[in-house]
């Protein structure tokens, strides 16, 4: 109810009508509105002590003051109407709509139709049968009972998990077990019951558990994305209930209920010792249960299958593959870590957060949607790379291109002791990768000398060890001596305009 003595108690202490509506929980059109009613009714607070609320709000707004009233719906026959193939509420109303304007009468609002006739069938507990249509839907759900394996080691009794798909069509139904209800155990399982049915349904129905439903809300619902790619994979559909209504996938509610006392009650006191030993002896009460005679019509779930199974969607050429989903950076090396190893990315993502999905055999690498490369798993030793070369900037990839053998031949050509000196390097390295630094810092000594300048430093450095390193031949161009022995410096003249300068000879008293 809408608080009018405190709405006029607040206007009184001048609070901006903004203040009053989060203070008073409502509207800020509600407090304009009921401050406009009091100011043409003459109320102003404070008010007299003998006015209670009740008769505040008579006052301001008297019962049945402008308010319209609606055509009520006849929901007995809306109801039967909703039994009908391809009836909506949606036209149901529109109808209803035709008949007020007709008859000038106010309808309600769509909103308001759908809720009084949900009220409807709460009241009542009535329920709609719905008409499936043949290949159309699928219904998975868990089986509430469990089955048991026993560990062959400790004698342990590993509790399973059943997994049960129906057609609703036809009631053709799958089950397997599962040690739990994991990620990979459900999508394993929407794969083989497929394979069981030889194709596959336009629609899934299902709960909205988190391995198939990340978020369902009024407006919104978010798949799972590895169940989206499932749904994908199959050409189909992934529609899950309305939250807490168990009855939108009635037929499999019942099947796992008969499926608990056909399959489960009746192995309940054999011994398996390994879950396929278990799923052997599920499938074979599943024969027998999608053969067992229908009750109230003719023929068997599996002959009413027969009819259903021309309209199921082909099966792709390859099952569904399980991928995870990892998010990761891209680093300064222009690479991503996943599960302990290294796969490159195009070095303009540095940086950037990119999605990786890992299947069997491949990780692919989306950035926003868009798969920017892929990349042959690794397995084995952690910290392993696998690198494109096209994924490297420019100078990175000019660098890699290069190996002992082009640095030899590079170094035939600037001469004959700049070889000796390379093959050295190389020589003296466990592993030949060893030595490309060192390597690749002589050939950018001959881009900022000269060849001929290289050479000689490298005959210079030879001339004092058999195995000079990078530092030497840089010392050597840098101090100038391999220019000694082909270009002497000038000696400096022994006189001057001065006179003669004595030299070291003429000191020299041991001659006297």
């Amino acid at each position: 109810m809408t608080r009018y003595r405190e709405i006029l108690r607040l206007d009184n202490l001048g609070f901006t009508r903004i203040k009053i509506a989060e203070s008073c929980q409502c509207s800020r059109n509600t407090v304009t509105k009921v401050l406009q009613k009091a100011e043409r009714c003459g109320i102003k607070y404070p008010l007299p002590d003998d006015m209670s609320d009740k008769a505040l709000a008579e006052k301001l707004f008297p019962h049945g003051e402008n308010k319209p009233v609606y055509k009520t719906p006849d929901y007995e026959y809306v109801h039967r109407e909703m039994k009908k193939s391809g009836v909506t509420l949606n036209l149901l109303w529109l109808e209803y709509c035709d008949e007020c304007r007709l008859a000038d009468e106010i309808p309600y609002q769509s909103t308001q139709f759908n809720k009084y006739y949900n009220d409807y069938i709460l009241q009542n507990n009535v329920t709609m049968h719905i008409q499936h249509k043949p290949g159309e839907m699928m219904q998975v759900d868990w089986c509430g009972d469990t089955a048991s394996v026993v560990n062959t080691d400790t004698g342990e009794i590993i509790a399973a998990y059943v997994f049960v798909a129906v057609l609703p069509y036809s009631g053709y139904s799958y089950a397997e077990a599962f040690f739990s209800m994991s990620q990979e155990n459900w999508v394993t399982a929407h794969v083989n019951a497929y394979k069981y049915f030889g194709g596959a349904t336009r629609i899934i129905q299902c709960d909205n558990l988190k391995t198939g439903v990340d978020k369902h809300t009024r407006n919104e619902v978010v798949i799972n994305k590895t169940y989206h790619e499932l749904s994908e994979h199959y050409g189909t559909a992934v529609i899950p209930c309305r939250v807490r209504s168990p009855k939108d996938k009635a037929y499999v509610e019942g099947t796992v209920g008969i499926i608990s006392t056909f399959i489960l009650a009746a192995i309940r006191n054999q011994r398996f010792l390994s879950l396929s030993e278990l799923n052997r002896a599920i499938h074979e009460r599943l024969d027998l249960f999608n053969s067992k005679p229908f009750q109230k019509k003719d023929g068997s779930r599996s002959s009413a299958f027969e009819e259903e199974r021309s309209f199921l969607l082909p099966l792709p050429r390859s099952p569904f593959e399980l991928s995870i989903w990892k998010t990761a950076t891209v680093g300064l090396n222009y690479h991503i870590r996943i599960e302990h190893m290294n796969y490159s990315v195009p070095y303009e993502y540095i940086r950037q957060k990119v999605d990786a999905r890992l299947a069997r055999n491949t990780v692919e690498i989306f950035f926003e949607g868009n798969r920017i490369c892929s990349h042959a798993r690794l397995f084995g030793n952690e910290n392993q790379y696998s690198t494109i070369t096209d994924h490297m900037p420019p100078n990175h990839q000019q660098y890699i291109q290069w190996n002992s053998g082009k640095f030899i031949e590079w170094a035939c050509d600037v001469g004959e002791h700049t070889e000796m000196i390379i093959r050295a390097i190389f020589a003296n390295c466990k592993v030949e990768q060893q030595g490309y630094k060192s390597c690749m810092g002589i050939v950018k000594l001959a881009d900022k000398h000269t060849p001929e300048r290289l050479e000689n430093a490298c005959t210079k450095a030879l001339t004092f060890t058999s195995q000079p390193s990078l530092k030497i031949i840089q010392s050597i161009l840098r101090s100038g001596q391999d220019r000694s022995d082909s270009e002497p410096e000038p000696k400096s003249e022994v006189s001057s305009k001065y006179g003669f300068t004595r030299g070291a000879d003429y000191y020299d008293r041991r001659k006297n």
